[in-house]
Parts: structure tokens; C-alpha cells; sequence
């Protein structure tokens, strides 16, 4: 039986059907070469009025190269058809297992699926994505795995089992919503075992967890989850989670997953009586940020200052920390700028710059703020001591708006006036910051800014023990620190009191200020 299988696959091929469109244009580009130039002539065709017979032979010969290059790739496509070059190196499960086929030849599934698929986001190998955008869980800022996931689930019998180890963040990532939604419409989950800080692969330092999926259908059921909570776990640690066993470094829970509560939303589980109260606090929420107008993240560099990879890539011909987009108040003053240049220039504030709620609006850096016009080369020109900066560095600059553009500018509205800077990966604490000064960021922050309700109650309220109590059950954490990213913080229960509380919390946070 298995000589005979491999004896089919060797020989699995595809038959070019006869009225198929690639084989009746190669038929007539072969006809068209062979009455064009390949035939006999009985008399030779003239040549066009004013044309030498070098200009015409010119032409013949440029139009025959075409024409026999035009077969060349038809002849390819088909061949490739025929030969079936999608089957090498491919793994077909109704070969490799007949057995999972029922009597008249039909794929009835897997009992179960076990993988450790790879791991790719899209910004590091978009071609990869190619084919594969039409997917039904593909969205922006994902990972490939999900799509493996998402596949392996559609791969099962009823009732079979996924298991899959693969990074911990696709509960609460904005990238993974499509994904999540598969899951909770397509199975049920039966154990998330979280490793979060111990780094179970010794090549990579992801944060993983091993999964395991139903291949049923279920509006309410109950789960097995077990999670590190410790930021310096040891190997002791992960057994005692493996083998059931609760330390002070670890948790055992039983969430309940109803599936309409959870579509759309982040994947984040409790116990019982942290649950009492966060419901609570969610029931209070009466005002919600909007995702478009409200919250972005800053700017994206192609580098604000250079650092030792690339410094690296250029024969170490600069200085590490040198900067790019970025500049200190020297080397600012040292590009001599025209009045003109100065206007490109923008106060530019990293994390050694912000404190929770404040920031020092004179002890900035500067940045070179270029939109997607400067992909242009030319849009540089009147800025030429700019110019000649950024020249220096076309090496090293990787920006989409190539050779003069940041890689993503955002709304510079954003940048302006009263507003929250949230720096994006916080450690013991989350941290936001009120500045009312032009404030411009890296991707390492997002900002907040609204005219729906105070900014300054905002700040205090985004700062206060309570939601620090949310964000570390219901938002997104890696170990013990806190990642705001977009969708947590649009998931914030945000409450909107009355003028006098308003009022009591800005005199509160003024005074901080």
C-alpha cells in the first residue's frame, strides 16, 4: 500500500485542458511566430515607406524576441502545471494519510493536530504574506501562526484536539481580534498554560504558552489556565504549573468563557474574586475613547539616533548615538539651520524625559519631522542643510518614504496642545503623562487626546491604583510589566463623574503638576 501511494504521488499530475486560455494563447503566439518569421515567403514583405532595411530588420528581430519571450513564460506556466511543482516538498494529507478519507474519497479530519508553527509578523517578511491576505483571520500587525491555528482548528474532525505552542500575546494583541473570534465561533478553549517570563526556548527569548482547542462549538464552558506570575521564575516554578501545583510564583485558574462577552475583546482571565470586582468597575464605564480621533501612536524612525547594528553596517563610520531624525541642542545648532529649515524642527521628548503625570517642557531633544512628500528627493531641496545631514546617513535610512521621510508621521495634531502621552511598556507602574506643550514621540508612547472630558481628571484617573488594578487583570502584561498598547487602553473602563469630583481630582492633579 505505501509503494503504492508513493507510486501515485510521484506521478500526481495536472492535465492542461484542451480549450484552456494558457494553451490556446501559446497555440496562437506559436502560429503568429511561425507565419511571421519561420515560413517560407514567396515574396519578401516591403518595406515601409522612409524605413531602411536596417531600421525594418531592427524591428523584425525586436518583434520576433518578444514574441518567442512571451512563449518562453507560457511554455514555463504550463510546464509547471503539468509537472505539478506544488507538490514538491509539500506535505498532502490525503496521501500521507488515507486513512482519514472516508469510502468515496472525502477528507473527514484529524483526531489531533500538535504544532510549534513559526513565527513571523508581517513587517518582518510581507512577502510572506503574499497569497495570503484573503485569509479569513489576516489582518494587520498579525503574526503568521495565527493563520496555522486558524487552519489547524478547520483541519479537525468534530471533537478533535489543536495543541499548539506558540507566543503568549495573541490573547490580547489588536492583531489577533480575527483570530480570537475564530477560536471563540469555532472551539472551545481547554487549557492555556502561560510560561510569560520563563523563556522556554533557549534560541529565542519569546514569551510562549501551550494551547489546546476543541473542535466544538460552545456558547459557556469553563477552562483550565495556569500562568507565571513571577517576573524571575525559576524551573521549579514551571513544574509545580505543569503538575498542578500553586506557588507564590504561579496561579491555577477556572475561568468561565462566555462567548459573547469575550467577541471583539482581549482574552484576559481571573479568579473569582478579582472578577466581583472588575465587573463592577466595568458597569460604572460611561465614556469611551474613539479609536480613530483619540488614540495613536507616535512616530514610527527609520532611526532617531543611530545605534550600533547599523553603525555596524557602515564600517562603524559614525558614532553610536549620533543623530539621524533625532538631534540634541548641539547638533542642532551646529546644521545652521535657515529660517525656512527651522520650521521642520520639532521638540522631540523620550522616557528620560516624562515622570507619571509630568514632564520638563525644556529639557527636550529635537527632531527632523519629514512627511511622506519628502519620498520625493526633490521636496528636499529647499532645506538644503537638512538635506546634507540626511545625506550622510542614506546607508542606514530604511524608511518607506525613502531617502527623506519618516516611516510613519502620524496626525501632527496629535503632537499639539493639551494631551496624555502613555509610555507604551511600563515596569512596577503604568505611567501617563499631561503636557500642554507640543510633544512629540516615538512609537514607544501612544497619546490620548480629547475635548470630551478633561484631560487633567483623565491623567488621574489613568494614574490611580484602581485602573493600575485593571490593566494588571484585564490588560496586557509581559511578566510583571505593563504593555499599553491600543486596544487596552481603548479597553479602560472610563468613568465620566459629576463636575464636582471633576473639579476636586484637576485641583488634585494641578497641584501635582
Amino acid at each position: 500500500m505505501e509503494n503504492l501511494i508513493l507510486t501515485i504521488k510521484q506521478d500526481f499530475g495536472t492535465e492542461i485542458r484542451l480549450n484552456d486560455p494558457l494553451k490556446n494563447r501559446l497555440d496562437k503566439l506559436a502560429n503568429e511566430l511561425y507565419n511571421r518569421f519561420t515560413g517560407a515567403f514567396l515574396f519578401e514583405p516591403p518595406s515601409p515607406y522612409g524605413e531602411s532595411e536596417e531600421q525594418m530588420n531592427k524591428k523584425i528581430k525586436n518583434a520576433r524576441t518578444n514574441l518567442e519571450k512571451e512563449i518562453g513564460v507560457l511554455r514555463t506556466k504550463i510546464d509547471n502545471i503539468r509537472d505539478n511543482k506544488i507538490y514538491q516538498n509539500s506535505f498532502e494529507w490525503r496521501f500521507e494519510y488515507p486513512q482519514i478519507l472516508d469510502n468515496n474519497g472525502n477528507f473527514t479530519g484529524f483526531d489531533v493536530i500538535i504544532g510549534n508553527p513559526p513565527y513571523i509578523k508581517e513587517y518582518e517578511g510581507k512577502y510572506i504574506f503574499d497569497g495570503l491576505r484573503e485569509n479569513e483571520v489576516y489582518q494587520g500587525k498579525m503574526d503568521i501562526w495565527y493563520m496555522f491555528l486558524a487552519n489547524g482548528i478547520k483541519l479537525l474532525k468534530p471533537n478533535g484536539i489543536v495543541n499548539f505552542i506558540a507566543p503568549n500575546n495573541w490573547t490580547t494583541n489588536s492583531g489577533a481580534s480575527k483570530t480570537r473570534n475564530f477560536v471563540l465561533e469555532n472551539a472551545k478553549i481547554l487549557q492555556l498554560v502561560d510560561f510569560a517570563s520563563f523563556m522556554v526556548f533557549d534560541s529565542a527569548s519569546i514569551q510562549t504558552m501551550v494551547m489546546e482547542f476543541k473542535k466544538e462549538k460552545s456558547e459557556n464552558y469553563s477552562f483550565d489556565y495556569k500562568r507565571i506570575k513571577s517576573e524571575k521564575p525559576i524551573m521549579d516554578d514551571v513544574l509545580d504549573l505543569l503538575n498542578d501545583v500553586e506557588n507564590e510564583n504561579n496561579e491555577i485558574l477556572k475561568p468561565i468563557v462566555n462567548k459573547n462577552n469575550y467577541l471583539d475583546k482581549s482574552l484576559t482571565f481571573t479568579n473569582d474574586a478579582n472578577d466581583l470586582i472588575l465587573n463592577k468597575i466595568k458597569e460604572k464605564q460611561n465614556f469611551y475613547l474613539n479609536e480613530k480621533d483619540e488614540v495613536a501612536q507616535g512616530i514610527v524612525f527609520p532611526q532617531d539616533f543611530l545605534n550600533k547594528v547599523s553603525n555596524e553596517k557602515v564600517n562603524n563610520k559614525f558614532q553610536v548615538g549620533e543623530g539621524v531624525f533625532g538631534l540634541s541642542a548641539i547638533e542642532k545648532a551646529n546644521l545652521k539651520l535657515q529660517e525656512n529649515e527651522l520650521e521642520l524642527i520639532k521638540p522631540y521628548f523620550t522616557s528620560e524625559q516624562f515622570s507619571r503625570y509630568y514632564a520638563n517642557p525644556e529639557n527636550n531633544l529635537w527632531l527632523i519631522y519629514t512627511s511622506s512628500k519628502f519620498k520625493n528627493a526633490d521636496a528636499i531641496l529647499p532645506y538644503p542643510n537638512l538635506k546634507k545631514h540626511l545625506d550622510k546617513f542614506q546607508d542606514i535610512i530604511t524608511s518607506d518614504n525613502k531617502p527623506y521621510g519618516l516611516h510613519r508621521t502620524r496626525e501632527e495634531n496629535f503632537f499639539k496642545g493639551e494631551k496624555i502621552i502613555v509610555l507604551r511598556k511600563c515596569a512596577g507602574k503604568p505611567s501617563f503623562t499631561y503636557t500642554d506643550f507640543d510633544t512629540y514621540v516615538s512609537a514607544t508612547f501612544y497619546v490620548i487626546k480629547t475635548n470630551k472630558i478633561n484631560q487633567k481628571y483623565l491623567v488621574g484617573l489613568l494614574n490611580s491604583k484602581l485602573i493600575e488594578f485593571w490593566l494588571k487583570n484585564k490588560g496586557k502584561m509581559q511578566g510583571n510589566n505593563f504593555q499599553l498598547d491600543k486596544e487596552p487602553l481603548l479597553n479602560i473602563p472610563i468613568i465620566k463623574p459629576n463636575q464636582k469630583i471633576e473639579s476636586k481630582i484637576e485641583k488634585i492633579v494641578n497641584e501635582i503638576l
